[in-house]
């Protein structure tokens, strides 16, 4: 079951991604986010610098820093965004 909380100033999104995706390489101008990986293995690129996430661990990604999440795996991982202040209207693609 996934869900989606967003209250005020704080977010927390319940993500799935597919076998071998990977989001758009962006950064936040406020947000300040926290990934948590409930399942799978997740690869996420922090300011150039990949980082393995294994269940039941995570990484802060601040303000103004790219990022990037892939799933390089052949299963579906799912994760957790944590996100303060919301990052809605706050995403800034890299080009």
């Amino acid at each position: 079951m996934a869900f989606n909380k967003k209250s005020g100033n704080l977010s927390i999104i319940h993500e799935k991604m597919p076998a071998n995706t990977a989001e758009v390489r962006h950064f936040h101008e406020k947000s300040r986010q926290f990934f948590f990986v409930l399942s799978g293995t997740a690869t996420i690129e922090i300011d150039g610098k990949e980082v393995i996430l294994n269940p039941q661990e995570g990484a802060e990604v601040p303000p103004l820093v790219p990022h990037q999440m892939f799933n390089k795996s052949n299963n579906e991982i799912e994760f957790l965004v944590v996100s303060q202040p919301t990052s809605k209207g706050d995403r800034m693609l890299i080009d």
